[in-house]
């Protein structure tokens, strides 16, 4: 708290905020989903050893039934208990010193929804059988399989670009383009970018000897027209000036989002990055429990690269919905089964290589915004300062970058991020298509004019605009010598 940026924080109480209508509708629906999960698996407990596991599943059913009540009925946020993990601490720590009177539907956006997928935390890992149970596996796992179409078309043109920059590096003198390897650069961003909407209509031709055809394409002209800030090719020149002058250990760092599609094109990213020099070591940074919703844990990482193992197995195996619609997934070719188990083969060995490496850190699931990392969790921030470059995914991580507070849309992204800023040694690159009010970097006039757009917010007092992820925003941060 004592570090965040003195503006008014986006509150639940706030009807022109995204958080109203988030707490009152999305919030339910997640916590019923969750049962809902729970439900099934007790259900499918019949085992009578398993007895204890389902008197436990059954105890975190009524809990979060519990916790539904509250919220709907708008009753004041409680000390979480403690599970044994020091964060319990700090979260309780904030609830008092915010006068421990905070109610869910009149609180800080930012803070509640922290407070409220690490209050279902502790009925997991307060439990005996349950303590490792992602209570969104299922959803993540479906939605990785319904993403299936752009999941191959995706790893066709990763089979078909990697062994040309290989090529290309292991050449002894090997050519280079400028700019096909800027277009490149942005075309491989633009699918991490937007990957969390399966939509691969920007990549044209992910290939090394073709890259220029899309040079001043309509699709990627139509795509940049919906990034209000891109400071990709500053970012790229930085990678670039780094790999030119030798430097021996140039690491990149991923804080990650979500799991399924958005995990296997940051994977694709990752690849790219090391393949083509850009970066000698990869560390991703998933979570370390379940985390609004969809967020990666590290099981996540090991659940993709079972399913591309066994790419029959995951994508022609009906699920259960396609069970009950009599539905039979169709056969993958054996083309598609080689490409998948390509990129299962080249992450896999990448991995086990060290080159591309798991770091999850409780940090990252702190109830406050990243300008409190410095001084809550200074060696993590020492450790981002070993990369060149930390990418930053999605609208939560920005939530945090900048704090989650009313900033005037014009402030530059480096002074919104305060002591993770360019002082902090960091390079931060942020990744975020706009799902939330905040926003920095505009031009003078533009948060004016979106407004006017269709469901832009008009005179509304809302930022309508910046909820629907229509829009995005690629903000780079570069840490002064």
């Amino acid at each position: 708290m004592d570090h965040d940026p003195k503006l008014p924080a986006y509150s639940t109480g706030d009807p022109t905020s995204f958080a109203y209508s988030t707490s009152r509708e999305r919030w339910p629906i997640i916590i019923t989903q969750a049962i809902d999960d729970v439900y099934r698996t007790v259900g499918a407990s019949n085992d009578a050893t398993e007895a204890e596991k389902q008197a436990e599943g059954k105890k975190i059913l009524g809990e979060l039934a519990q916790l539904k009540y509250e919220l709907q009925h708008n009753r004041a946020l409680t000390p979480l208990r403690d599970d044994g993990f020091p964060d319990v601490a700090v979260y309780n720590d904030e609830l008092a010193r915010r006068g421990g009177n905070l109610t869910w539907l009149d609180a800080p956006w930012l803070f509640t929804e922290c407070y409220l997928f690490r209050r279902m935390s502790t009925s997991f890992t307060l439990s005996q059988h349950w303590k490792s149970y992602d209570v969104f596996a299922r959803q993540k796992i479906k939605s990785f399989r319904s993403s299936r179409a752009a999941v191959l078309e995706l790893a066709a043109r990763y089979h078909e670009l990697i062994p040309q920059l290989r090529d290309k590096a292991a050449a002894a003198a090997p050519p280079r383009d400028a700019e096909a390897d800027r277009l490149l650069f942005a075309e491989m961003c633009d699918v991490c970018l937007w990957g969390n909407a399966s939509d691969l209509s920007l990549l044209l031709v992910l290939s090394y000897d073709t890259i220029g055809q899309i040079q001043g394409s309509e699709a990627r002209r139509a795509a940049e027209k919906n990034i209000l800030v891109n400071d990709l090719p500053r970012v790229h020149e930085h990678l670039e000036r780094l790999r030119a002058s030798g430097q021996a250990e140039r690491r990149v760092d991923i804080v990650l989002d979500n799991a399924g599609f958005e995990l296997f094109v940051d994977l694709v990213l990752a690849g790219y990055l090391l393949a083509a020099g850009l970066a000698t070591t990869v560390v991703l940074h998933p979570k370390s429990i379940p985390w609004f919703v969809s967020d990666v844990l590290p099981s996540d990482f090991a659940a993709l690269l079972n399913a591309l193992a066994a790419p029959r197995a995951f994508f022609e195996t009906p699920s259960g919905e396609d069970e009950l619609r009599g539905v039979t997934p169709p056969k993958l070719t054996d083309d598609e089964v080689a490409q998948l188990e390509f990129l299962f083969g080249d992450w896999s060995r990448l991995h086990a290589d060290g080159r591309l490496v798991l770091r999850p850190n409780r940090a990252w699931t702190g109830p406050g915004s990243f300008w409190r990392l410095p001084f809550e969790a200074p060696d993590l921030v020492e450790d981002l300062r070993q990369g060149v470059l930390t990418i930053f995914k999605g609208d939560l991580n920005y939530r945090k970058l900048v704090g989650d507070v009313a900033w005037d849309p014009t402030t530059p992204f480096p002074e919104a991020l305060g002591p993770l800023g360019p002082k902090s040694g960091v390079n931060v690159l942020s990744l975020r298509t706009c799902k939330a009010d905040v926003v920095v970097g505009l031009k003078p006039g533009e948060d004016e004019e979106l407004r006017k757009t269709e469901g832009g917010g008009g005179d509304t007092g809302a930022r309508k605009w910046a909820w629907n992820g229509k829009w995005a925003v690629v903000s780079f941060s570069q840490a002064t010598s």
